[in-house]
């Protein structure tokens, strides 16, 4: 299926297409055999060493690209800087973190990355020495926690990448034990089913763990062509389920945090196929796979902050993967927040960034311009509505809506939920993910993700510290699925609608939540519910770092510095205002200074459908200028 670059940009929408896992697995064994004569066939020898990403004679063109384009030579430069601080560093050891080597196995892969990049372009054999040392300190481990496998595909890409890159460069034992290591700790180990359930995963496992086999695969081809052919011909069809998950319109699932994990994987592994067998991977999944640059563009609001709803927190940075998704998208308007990152970075941390310097070869930062529209809606398993007033303003409004359901990896309870900023301050907030060896070393069952399940008790993950609904106290459901139902890019009243009733299954028998931000000026939020049976509290909830006070019957300020936020009711006329603790309920639950729930409880009449409806004005915007803009079928929908 050819890719339509000059089609694909952040202002296309589809329709909502995302599929169960079964029906997935199918299409993925579709599509291989659909491809058996194109994409998806190994075809002829792999080339000879170097072969992983850049292959021999091809760092000219990354030496080239340093001085035609200043970005790269500061990258090169930041890469060197951390080189010669690895030097006096003793080798990574084999320590777990409760039941993970991930920490070791990402040091490993950053370390040799950069080591093997830094001897390629350099010379400087420093870096070639200290390389070898790594690989063979990990290579001499015990095992690389197949338990746990996502440390081991990191681990096998880490030694990897070094063998490859230096191959010609090593001694002969340093290749045999090198070698060894990546067979018998990576790749055998990946064939044992105790180990290998994320071969059926939708998630960021599979993309990872393909990834990190595959490279393995590729480096040790020649010893034992059989096994790395079928390593190689099983991540071709195992990784387009979770590329499925970025059907119709490019959101990822599992949130922003994540993308960064799953997308680049999946990328490092598209790259290194392409490389290695001369032909590009190119399926039916690859034009909404593509889209997903739209989607990481429009997270990140004016703050320098992320859209961080499931597990994620709310720190943004550099993607390398970005600039591969954009040299191949032929769209750089996507960088444009990627190109702010890179101007405020000081150092490199990102064990995949010599990546961006092969990637991003041939981009002239001339050519990064904002996106055109303010406004982003994606569909599938997790909709995310993304909206804002301006792309180089910082003082600009930036409001988001999640619809979606918990039962997504990684999930909270968190459907309704929205982050909102304006006058350079993130008002409406989202505390993220705990972390997760805290909560397993407590005995949290953490990842069952059924209705009754210990993850909903977690008080950062359930619906209570998020801003939504809560009825009758009680938690949204787990099977429940939001999906956006109607949008409007228009500048004078940009919104987005979304269903909830079933997240609201037992509690509501319709529940509509509507964000909109009016004239540039303010925030909506309008909901609008109706009770299954009985009277029902309602509480309506924003979580802040700002100060919170309740100023009136139906008003609320925030204050951070010199700024304020006014939190105004105009639906329902009865309400009372409110001030929650987020000091947690359990010894398991990592704290929260500085940080407080503020909203308001109203009880909605049995048989009727009630509007509760709350506006968010900004301190320079005029409280009495604020109004509301009445019901959500009412409001304006662009086709």
């Amino acid at each position: 299926m050819p890719i339509l670059t000059n089609q694909l940009t952040c202002n296309m929408k589809t329709t909502d297409s995302a599929l169960n896992l079964v029906i997935a697995l199918s299409m993925s064994l579709f599509f291989s055999a659909c491809n058996r004569d194109d994409s998806t066939v190994i075809a002829g020898p792999v080339p000879d060493h170097p072969r992983i990403l850049l292959l021999k004679g091809e760092e000219a063109a990354v030496k080239s690209g340093m001085t035609a384009d200043p970005y790269r030579k500061i990258i090169h430069d930041m890469i060197i800087n951390e080189c010669n601080s690895i030097l006096s560093k003793p080798p990574v050891e084999r320590v777990l973190i409760g039941r993970r080597l991930l920490d070791k196995s990402r040091e490993a892969l950053k370390r040799i990355f950069y080591l093997s990049y830094a001897y390629r372009i350099t010379g400087n054999k420093a870096f070639l020495d200290r390389a070898e040392k790594e690989m063979l300190a990990v290579s001499a481990f015990t095992d690389w926690n197949p338990s746990h496998f996502l440390d081991v595909a990191e681990m096998t890409m880490a030694v990897s990448i070094g063998y490859d890159w230096l191959y010609g460069s090593l001694s002969g034992n340093s290749r045999t034990v090198i070698r060894d290591a990546i067979i018998n700790k990576g790749l055998k180990p990946s064939f044992d089913s105790k180990y290998n359930s994320w071969l059926r995963a939708t998630h960021n496992w599979n993309q990872v763990c393909n990834a990190g086999m595959t490279y393995g695969a590729l480096a040790i081809w020649e010893d034992d062509s059989a096994l790395a052919a079928s390593v190689v011909k099983r991540a071709e069809e195992s990784i387009l389920l979770p590329m499925e998950d970025y059907k119709p319109d490019g959101a990822y699932p599992e949130g922003y945090g994540y993308w960064g994990y799953g997308t680049s994987f999946n990328v490092m592994f598209i790259s290194a196929y392409e490389k290695a067998f001369g032909k590009k991977f190119e399926t039916p999944l690859t034009e909404s796979f593509l889209k997903t640059t739209c989607y990481m563009v429009n997270m990140t609001g004016p703050t320098g902050q992320c859209f961080n709803y499931s597990d994620n927190g709310s720190g943004a940075g550099l993607h390398p993967a970005m600039f591969w998704l954009a040299s191949r998208l032929g769209e750089y308007s996507v960088l444009y927040e990627e190109m702010k990152f890179l101007g405020r970075m000081k150092s490199v941390s990102d064990r995949l960034m010599p990546a961006i310097m092969i990637w991003g070869a041939g981009l002239n930062t001339s050519q990064v311009k904002p996106p055109e529209k303010l406004m982003w809606t994606g569909n599938g398993k997790n909709p995310v509505a993304l909206m804002r007033t301006s792309w180089d303003d910082p003082y600009a409004l930036f409001v988001t809506l999640k619809a979606g359901s918990p039962k997504v990896n990684h999930g909270h309870m968190d459907v309704g939920s929205f982050v909102m900023e304006s006058q350079g301050v993130r008002w409406a907030m989202d505390f993220g993910a705990q972390d997760y060896n805290s909560l397993e070393q407590k005995g949290v069952n953490l990842w069952s993700m059924t209705q009754n399940s210990q993850r909903w008790e977690v008080f950062r993950y359930n619906n209570f510290v998020h801003n939504t609904l809560t009825v009758n106290g009680q938690l949204q459901r787990v099977d429940g699925k939001a999906e956006i139902i109607s949008s409007s890019s228009g500048q004078a009243f940009m919104n987005a609608v979304t269903d909830m009733t079933t997240v609201y299954n037992d509690q509501l028998s319709a529940a509509k939540r509507g964000v909109a931000i009016i004239d540039k000026k303010y925030v909506i939020v309008r909901d609008e519910v109706k009770p299954v049976a009985g009277n029902k509290t309602v509480r309506w909830t924003l979580l802040t770092s700002a100060s919170a006070s309740v100023t009136g019957p139906s008003t609320a300020e925030l204050t951070k510095g010199d700024k304020k936020l006014v939190i105004k009711v105009t639906q329902p006329a009865s309400v009372t205002m409110k001030t929650w603790t987020t000091e947690p309920p359990h010894d398991y639950d990592a704290p929260n200074p500085g940080t407080i729930l503020v909203g308001f409880e109203t009880v909605i009449p049995e048989g009727t459908t009630t509007a509760i409806e709350v506006l968010l004005i900004p301190g320079n915007v005029n409280v009495s200028d604020a109004a509301g803009k009445g019901e959500l079928k009412m409001w304006p929908v662009t086709k």
